[in-house]
């Protein structure tokens, strides 16, 4: 019989991770609530469990391995290419599943036994996802080798659903009431550094098409001077150059943001900065400050400081990033900050600025 186990009601959600892992390391079938429908996983260097989740299958498609992010996605497809590697950072932990071919004979995928291989992967695709609920993550922490998930279907929303079709076949069902989003996780098929949706789901393709985009984010100390102001003349600019309106740059695959090394959140653009660039028909009065963030960091495909001690800043924490923080004059000056210098001192930083960005766009192929 399926032991169910009902999580708002438990005194201590610790104790079902626990029953979780002994019945997955015991190589019994679990089914975890996500954000999306409910799974049944089983462990995967255990080959009684991935032999029950292929019997539970009723296709011949890859079974999903469950990561807890990106890094560990890595691991598993060392060739991931680079809109997969974006798509990863934004998409994960979250609703959606990435497949791509095996290429690399040295990865994590590599080093489980062929017979379990064969199942969890009858083809050369392997198809990953980072769910986004604690329960599961907690119970993938503490196991001692990945979770694989049967391919979830929308119709199981509810533990009640699951307990219907698999009562008996699974030993757990922890049930965390229906699901946050009433639909099954997007599949997305990565290839030739392009993608395309396999199979649909909560997130769509005009989501997927904004989440590909490439970002750009400007960097300075405070957020509220130079930084807004090279947001809001790229934005003017980039605009122009694919004819298109500002709010449209997101639809055309582009992303335009600021940020501050010690900002804080929330706070208006300089007076100054609104003025100036009033004058050009660009309106950043509705900027807010915000610090640069790890997960911005992560995210971003460009990032261009205004000086070089910014630049060093980030690198000293961040030194993965040589090749996308840049410094914004290409000739290594800085762009002092015009903050208590008068009108003057803005309008200059916008001139150097304004140059430097005109630089930027012109290396943008437009297609």
């Amino acid at each position: 019989m399926t032991e169910r186990i009902n999580l708002k009601q438990s005194d201590d959600p610790r104790d079902v991770i626990h029953l979780a892992v002994q019945h997955l390391a015991n190589g019994e079938l679990v089914a975890f609530p996500t954000a999306t429908a409910y799974v049944i996983a089983g462990q995967s260097l255990n080959f009684a469990a991935m032999s029950k989740l292929r019997s539970l299958s009723n296709t011949d498609e890859p079974l999903v391995i469950c990561v807890k992010g990106f890094d560990e996605g890595l691991d598993y497809l060392p060739e991931m290419p680079p809109i997969g590697r974006k798509l990863a950072k934004r998409c994960w932990p979250g609703p959606v599943i990435m497949q791509m071919k095996r290429l690399s004979n040295d990865s994590l995928f590599s080093h489980i036994p062929e017979e379990i291989q064969t199942l969890i992967s009858p083809d050369v695709h392997v198809r990953l996802r980072a769910p986004a609920h604690e329960i599961i993550f907690q119970t993938m922490r503490l196991s001692p080798a990945p979770l694989v998930l049967l391919n979830e279907q929308s119709k199981y929303q509810t533990a009640d659903s699951i307990m219907t079709d698999f009562n008996g076949q699974v030993a757990l069902i922890i049930d965390d009431g229906p699901s946050r989003f009433g639909d099954q996780s997007t599949i997305v098929t990565i290839s030739d550094n392009d993608w395309k949706i396999q199979e649909p789901g909560v997130v769509t393709e005009t989501t997927l098409k904004r989440l590909s985009s490439e970002i750009y984010m400007f960097v300075c100390t405070g957020n509220t001077c130079r930084s807004p102001m090279a947001e809001g003349l790229f934005r003017k600019l980039l605009s122009e150059k694919l004819g298109c309106l500002e709010e449209e740059l997101a639809d055309h695959g582009f992303i335009v943001g600021s940020a501050g090394l010690a900002a804080a959140l929330g706070a208006p653009p300089s007076p100054e900065s609104i003025a100036i660039l009033a004058e050009q028909g660009i309106d950043i009065r509705g900027h807010e400050s915000q610090p640069l963030t790890e997960r911005l960091l992560d995210q971003s495909d460009y990032i261009y400081t205004m000086t070089q001690g910014h630049r060093l800043a980030i690198l000293a924490e961040r030194p993965d990033l040589e090749e996308t923080v840049k410094l914004l004059s290409p000739d290594g000056h800085d762009i002092s900050d015009p903050i208590g210098g008068g009108l003057q001192c803005y309008v200059d930083c916008k001139k150097e600025i304004e140059k430097h960005l005109k630089s930027i766009i012109a290396q943008i192929n437009v297609t």
